[in-house]
């Protein structure tokens, strides 16, 4: 009997593995029959496990005996595999921001994007994905990861047992710290983003049915809050560890705008990181499934994640097509923009512009697009972040000079706000000036980094503590 196919589009991983789950067959018995039906017998359970994660996509030779075997048309997988292609395939190297957690977040965005509404869920995902249960109970996982998140990993810096003790004295609301992160960096905040976030996990655990339903929005918005601050103070796999619990939240909420969110958020981390190929995927995915119902200034937010990444991994094309998107999207509207996204204004909105043309290697509109937003004073860390990208900007127009006065200031912006990734960009930037002929401007900002290095936040990449050459 040949197994239908599951209603409305799909992605092929999830796709592969629903219809070899139609049939009973293990990975191992795919292989087998794969082997059998086209006489190489070198494909192995470990290559079926790829293309169901979606680290591959596999080529026409094996599509056709896919399709074959499972008893489909091959313009099901064909088409399968186009909508793949558009997000992007999973890149087989891990990226530096670890291996793990890395690849349990991606695997968990291409299941929602193959199944936004929770209607085909692949394998044993469900529509409403499971949160932490309480110690001892059996959490249910896939075979791709541990999809089950165990407090251990959201251990504060100043809470290294781990305790799991109920800390009300902190005092600290959810919007109390958004706006605390306006001024400090991730290293004096991430241990209160860890707290909250065990706190709320421990509430939805003791909840019944009906509370637990009602909790969840809060629980994704303190798990990506948490991510946000984690990534903020250099600890990339808890970040992303956050970003998956935020996901399975926002998601068994039915609230795609906070789950796009939360991945443009875990985009910007991978971005940050040195992985654009993943950057992409989750922006893309974010996009795809929250700007149907997310607010104009969602929107152009979920297309500017799309448009950096893009950048960065150096497809100008796809970069220009979401930047002209995000500007057709508007600006953040008062009364219809969630409260997660206070912070968005048209200000950051044309520096998003401006940075990613930067990486588009467009300095001089760029330059317009960033100055405001560096010169505004009271917010530390965003002065420092954009700040990195102007200098990066006037060196690109040779103006060393300025770009040295602009990545001084940034630095100092840096050491105020506390942020380990607040000088990513001065280390992109330090790297551009040993290609500049040496003169007064770049003494002085040697000088300038020279002096301010004891006052780094932890965290700060080795290249950028080490004495800068010439």
């Amino acid at each position: 009997m040949i197994p239908s196919p599951p209603p409305g589009p799909c992605l092929l991983g999830p796709l592969l593995a629903q219809l070899r789950a139609a049939r009973g067959w293990s990975q191992q018995r795919m292989a087998a029959e794969l082997c059998a039906a086209s006489g190489v017998p070198t494909l192995t359970r470990n290559e079926v496990s790829r293309w169901e994660r979606q680290l591959r996509l596999p080529g026409d030779f094996w599509s056709a005996w896919l399709a074959t075997v499972l008893g489909v048309p091959g313009e099901l997988l064909a088409g399968a595999a186009a909508r793949s292609r558009r997000l992007g395939v999973v890149p087989a190297a891990v990226g530096p921001a670890g291996s793990r957690a890395r690849l349990a977040l991606l695997t968990l965005a291409y299941r929602w994007a193959a199944d936004p509404g929770g209607r085909t869920p692949a394998g044993p995902f469900p529509a409403a994905p499971p949160l932490p249960g309480p110690p001892g109970r059996d959490a249910e996982r896939t075979p791709v990861a541990d999809e089950s998140l165990s407090l251990d990993v959201l251990r504060g810096p100043d809470d290294p047992a781990g305790a799991g003790r109920d800390l009300p004295a902190d005092g600290v609301t959810l919007a109390t710290l958004r706006r605390w992160d306006d001024l400090l960096g991730g290293g004096d905040l991430a241990g209160h983003g860890a707290r909250g976030l065990r706190r709320a996990v421990r509430g939805y655990r003791r909840a019944g049915p009906a509370g637990r339903r009602a909790m969840l929005p809060a629980l994704a918005e303190s798990a990506q809050l948490a991510g946000w601050l984690a990534a903020d103070a250099g600890d990339l796999g808890g970040g992303l560890d956050a970003y998956r619990l935020a996901l399975r939240a926002a998601v068994a909420a039915g609230q795609p705008p906070l789950a796009g969110y939360v991945l443009a958020s875990a985009s910007h981390l991978l971005a940050d990181a040195g992985d654009p190929a993943g950057a992409l995927v989750l922006a893309r995915i974010g996009y795809a499934g929250g700007h149907a119902t997310a607010s104009p200034g969602l929107r152009a937010l979920l297309l500017h994640r799309v448009a950096l990444a893009a950048a960065l991994a150096g497809r100008a094309r796809a970069a220009g097509q979401a930047l002209a998107g995000a500007d057709r999207a508007g600006t953040p509207e008062p009364g219809r923009e969630p409260p997660w996204l206070y912070w968005l204004d048209a200000a950051e909105l044309a520096a998003m512009t401006g940075r990613t043309l930067v990486a588009l290697g467009r300095p001089a509109a760029a330059v317009p697009l960033l100055t405001p937003v560096v010169a505004a004073r009271g917010r530390p860390r965003r002065s420092a972040v954009y700040g990195g990208w102007l200098a990066r900007a006037h060196l690109g127009l040779g103006a060393v000079p300025e770009a040295c006065a602009v990545g001084g200031e940034a630095l100092l912006d840096a050491v105020r706000s506390g942020s380990p990734r607040a000088v990513g960009q001065l280390t992109a930037f330090r790297r551009g000036l040993a290609h500049a002929p040496p003169g007064p401007a770049i003494l002085g900002y040697a000088r300038a980094l020279t002096a301010a290095r004891p006052y780094l936040p932890s965290g700060v990449p080795r290249h950028l503590r080490d004495r800068p050459r010439g």
